[in-house]
């Protein structure tokens, strides 16, 4: 083969070769965030099992919320905007309804925009 040629044989392969390989590691991270959200889900029910916490809605900033905070989002840290009514942070048990934010107060059922 000439020099041109092999010169575009071995670029694609290398293109080809970071393609898989990026590929390859977008899907461990997936696995990894995936698993880590399970866990975060797993210790968020665990707390609330306790008795000593619970979920309140509606009172965490962007970005600060306890895991699952519904549609749209996945697991803690994923809340959109600041008191987001469907994103949950855990509070001692007993105070959650006493919270208040620009809001109004925080809720035990996630509120409806």
């Amino acid at each position: 083969m000439s020099k041109p040629i092999l010169s575009a044989v071995f670029a694609g392969a290398m293109v080809a070769a970071l393609g898989v390989a990026s590929t390859a590691s977008a899907e461990s991270s997936m696995t990894m965030t995936q698993q880590m959200m399970m866990k975060k889900r797993a210790e968020t029910k665990a707390a609330v099992s306790t008795g000593k916490y619970e979920r309140c809605f509606g009172v965490a900033l962007k970005g600060q919320n306890d895991c699952y905070a519904g549609a749209g989002t996945t697991c803690a840290g994923t809340s959109k905007v600041n008191y987001q009514g469907n994103a949950f942070k855990l509070v001692p048990a007993g105070t959650c309804t006493s919270i208040t934010t620009p809001k109004g107060h925080g809720s035990l059922t996630p509120i409806k925009a």
